[in-house]
This record gives structure tokens, sequence and C-alpha cells, in this order.
């Protein structure tokens, strides 16, 4: 289970937010997660729950999970498709020189703390 690293990795840029900006307590922590990107958000939750519960800064917070849907181009007829849905073809044109645009992300878009 590699979300409990991420998680920790997380924390750790979460410390340096709040060490940067003088903050007490972190309450909230929004994150941007691709698709397809690996992590399994009802793991990292659960990782999230634990390892936040043995920090006092940030014991509680909630980890809220966006999901940003993948989303592939195919550079044959420019269209864009869901990738979970069609994989790496086209289902506009069949082509199979397609780019996955987006759905990879991990990214901490937002921190609420006191």
């Amino acid at each position: 289970m590699h979300e409990l690293g991420v998680v920790f990795a997380m924390i750790d840029t979460l410390d340096d937010v709040r060490k940067d900006n003088d903050l007490t307590r972190i309450e909230r922590v929004t994150l941007d997660l691709g698709e397809v990107s690996g992590v399994i958000p009802e793991y990292l939750q659960d990782c999230w729950k634990w390892a936040a519960s043995k920090r006092d800064w940030l014991a509680g917070a909630t980890l809220d999970v966006q999901q940003i849907d993948a989303v592939t181009v195919c550079n044959d007829c420019g269209r864009t498709y869901g990738t979970v849905k069609h994989g790496r073809t086209c289902p506009h044109c069949g082509s199979e020189h397609t780019e996955l645009l987006r759905g990879t992300e991990f990214e901490i878009r937002d921190v609420t703390a006191m």
C-alpha cells in the first residue's frame, strides 16, 4: 500500500506550510486526485486518518479528495474522450495515436488552518 507513503510525503509538505505561515493547526486539506493517478481514495483516507491522528497540529483534520477525471486527446482527429471508459483507442476514429491530457494529478489545492 503506497498510499501511506504518499500521505507521509503530503504531511511533510503540510508541516512546511504550517511552519512557513506560523499556523498552529491545520483543519482541512483539499486534494486534487487524478482518476488514473494510481492512488486509491479509500486507502488514502484510511492512511490520512491514522497518520494525521499522530500529530497534534493535524489531529482530526479532514482530507477532502476531489477527483479529476482522466481525459485523453486523439492526435489524429483532435477530439477528446474519457480515458477510463475507452482506454488508449479513440472511440471517434479508432486511432491509437493518443495522449493523456489529465487524470494523473496529485496536488494539494487548499489548506484551511488556524
